[in-house]
């Protein structure tokens, strides 16, 4: 099963239970500052839980930087 995360295609064996399970994969240290789109749809973080995932599904990750 496949997800295309940031236009990088990666190959799961199964996918993760929901897009929360993802997160906790990809930026286990980062719980803010984080803006998800699946499929080129925004998703809260409250819904994370709730969103569940699909063979093909395009995820892009946007985590904000700080400088200056």
């Amino acid at each position: 099963m496949e997800l295309t995360i940031n236009h990088t295609t990666k190959t799961f064996d199964q996918l993760p239970e929901n897009l929360e399970a993802l997160m906790a994969m990809e930026i286990p240290e980062r719980k803010k500052g984080i803006a998800v789109a699946v499929n080129n749809s925004i998703v809260p973080q409250p819904s994370w839980p709730d969103t569940l995932l699909k063979d093909k599904d395009s995820i892009l990750i946007i985590t904000a930087t700080q400088g200056g």
